[in-house]
């Protein structure tokens, strides 16, 4: 066992070892800086370069890109309020708060120390939880995996906001929005409607940043300034650290709730980040601060993402079941260069998983202080007037979103999600709460329709069942008592809304109620028309759905003005209204106008002609300068395309011409 452990050691220490480690250190980094790419393009990319190479090296090299991921992620979460990935979707919460007060430098620094800590610590206990982890892994069945994703269910209610009903509407909505596709028991699709695209679902990216990041774009376009306004980005740097170490313990927790949803496979690391946040919110005094900027909102999902990946290395190296998508590919990685996961990995092999576990904490350290050194210049895009990053971020978000099917279609959903995720800010509905529901859906219904077939209802009395169960009624008991809303300073129930004029509060508002109705109306029928096993979990998601609709409407109706589900954030006063929606319309026609230029000549004319256009009649901009921006963008486009072998979306122009790459 010594002798192993030496082995490993100085395998870890080898120059080559090193220098591959930090070679995909900065692949990662740069992949995780671009918005949305996530672990599976970086660990995709590779794979043309590990052929040949011996194993230890190329193990370095893959461990090293998937270790700094997680941590290059916060850059747009937190400086441009994109989700940068699956792992930092609830970063953006708090994160991109601070950067708009001019803390930028404040949560960057907390967040790559949580991130470094998480990881580390998820290194230590992996190393001590090898043999013990297969009879804890063998424990899970699919009734245990169905309860767990149904505690992940339980975060909507810290994430409601200040109306519950609006909260679990929300929830539904995603959870219909993640059954789109083929039915995991029978295999018939649902709500495809012929539409070839929606046969595979929705991508996740895609609905991440058309509920998040479109929003928050338009929002800032409004306003004419710069992330951060007038406030300097401030000298937070070693205050994120202090940060840290005052909320220590809730690191420490946060990171033990990574390594578990990790090492379980199935429950994958989407959801993660909320769970930790949820904890976050459950777990503290006075919550009324999240959601606006508390830095124990990047503390949490930042501790847990880094300490995720070392967790779900475990059922991918001692049993080959992947616990991520990521996972997924990094096993087909493993088979590639000779290493064949299973038993063999804790007795023959013992040397290589010590080597994977070290290399994976050691390339936290090295990832993090490399994006603190990066991290200042970066911070600096938070000053930029926003009229001027607001067209590189579209085409950013565009060019992301288009690698998850290759498809133009991928930009139509990001602009159809996006208005009803600038529909849901302004109404107050919950965006979490619809992104929980998306990630949850296809897991739950897996393992509920397994739970039933093996366990039928018998499955409630297992020992493990009655455990999660009796933490998901505690989790849903204190996140009623600890509600994080977007908009609202306090967030209770019983609080009024600024009164304003019925027909204003209430028109638009029971418009986009009934907007969702039809939705949830079209998935009931939809259900209807399948198998047992196939409609059993839509026909559920979509009878609870309506009926807080029914709720919902009632209350926009009947409820005395200034009810707390009112809330619409274009009021109070009508002139301030008609300028701001303007305002959101005419955002929603320029990302429109992007599409439907990329739909017509191609993604690399459609841009030029976009980025002209936009700088020339809403910025105002000269023709010089105009057309240097526009030759950043596009090169910086075809550049990022070439590096990572990404694909252009392709338009009509392209069906009858033949042009040479970039064009085509």
């Amino acid at each position: 066992m010594i002798d192993t452990l030496f082995t490993a050691l100085g395998e870890l220490l080898s120059f080559q070892h090193l220098a591959y480690m930090i070679l995909g250190i900065f692949v990662g980094l740069v992949i995780g800086v671009l918005p949305a790419l996530g672990g599976i393009a970086g660990l995709s990319l590779l794979i043309p370069f590990i052929y040949g190479m011996d194993q230890v090296s190329a193990l370095a090299m893959l461990i090293g890109l998937v270790a700094i991921m997680p941590t290059g992620d916060t850059f747009s979460s937190i400086l441009l309020g994109i989700p940068g990935g699956s792992s930092s979707q609830a970063t953006v919460l708090d994160g991109f708060p601070l950067a708009k007060k001019g803390e930028a430098a404040r949560a960057l620094s907390t967040a790559f120390f949580s991130s470094m800590f998480g990881g580390v610590f998820g290194a230590i206990v992996l190393t001590g939880f090898v043999f013990i982890a297969r009879p804890v892994i063998l424990a899970f069945g699919s009734a245990e995996l169905f309860m767990l994703a149904v505690l992940g269910l339980s975060m909507v209610a810290v994430l409601s906001g200040r109306s519950l009903v609006k909260g679990l509407a929300s929830c539904s909505l995603g959870l219909v929005i993640g059954t789109i596709g083929a039915a995991p028991a029978t295999g018939e699709f649902r709500l495809v409607f012929d539409v070839t695209y929606l046969y595979d679902g929705l991508p996740l990216v895609v609905v991440g940043m058309g509920i998040f990041a479109i929003p928050e774009i338009i929002d800032l376009m409004r306003a004419n300034t710069a992330i951060a306004g007038n406030m300097p980005l401030g000298k937070g740097w070693t205050q994120g650290i202090r940060d840290w170490a005052a909320n220590w313990f809730l690191s420490l927790r946060c990171a033990a709730v990574g390594c578990i949803v990790g090492v379980i496979p199935g429950l994958g690391g989407s959801v993660v980040d909320w769970i930790a946040y949820g904890h976050a919110v459950q777990t503290t005094k006075d919550s009324s601060n999240f959601g606006k900027g508390d830095i124990r909102g990047v503390i949490a999902p930042e501790s847990a993402n880094n300490a995720m990946t070392g967790g779900a290395m475990l059922p991918t190296v001692l049993f080959g079941i992947p616990g991520s998508g990521a996972m997924a590919v990094f096993l087909g990685c493993m088979v590639l260069i000779g290493i064949e996961p299973g038993p063999s990995m804790v007795t023959t092999d013992l040397h290589l998983t010590y080597t994977m576990i070290w290399s994976l904490a050691l390339a936290n350290i090295i990832g993090a202080g490399a994006c603190v050194m990066l991290a200042k210049p970066i911070a600096g895009l938070t000053k930029v007037p926003f009229q001027y990053m607001a067209p590189f971020m579209m085409v950013m978000i565009s060019f992301a979103a288009f690698q998850s099917t290759r498809s133009v279609q991928d930009l139509v959903a990001l602009l159809a999600l996006g208005v009803i995720g600038v529909l849901m800010k302004r109404f107050g509905w919950s965006r979490p709460a619809l992104l929980i529901g998306f990630v949850l859906a296809p897991q739950a219904e897996t393992f509920f329709y397994q739970t039933l077939q093996f366990n039928g209802w018998s499955f409630l009395a297992r020992p493990g069942v009655i455990i999660i169960g009796l933490l998901t009624l505690a989790s849903i008991y204190f996140g009623l008592r600890n509600r994080v809303d977007e908009h609202a300073e306090i967030v209770d129930p019983s609080d009024k809304v600024p009164d304003v004029p019925q027909f204003r509060a209430h028109l638009p508002q029971i418009g986009f109620a009934v907007l969702v109705l039809g939705i949830m109306g079209m998935a009931l029928m939809d259900s209807l028309q399948r198998d047992f096993l196939g409609q059993v979990f839509p026909l559920s998601v979509s009878i609870i759905g309506l009926m807080m609709l029914g709720i919902l409407i009632w209350q926009l109706g009947f409820a005395d003005t200034g009810h707390h589900s009112h809330f619409d954030s274009e009021l109070p006063s009508e002139e301030s209204s008609r300028i701001a929606v303007h305002g959101v319309w005419a955002g929603l026609a320029w990302i429109a106008a992007l599409v439907g230029l990329v739909a017509l000549v191609g993604f690399v004319l459609g841009v030029v002609i976009f980025f002209l256009a936009f700088m020339r009649m809403r910025v105002g901009a000269t023709w010089t300068r105009s057309l240097h921006l526009t030759a950043w963008a596009v090169g910086g486009c075809i550049l990022a395309a070439w590096a990572l072998s990404l694909n252009f979306p392709s338009g009509v122009l392209q069906d009858f011409a033949d042009l040479p790459w970039p064009l085509r």
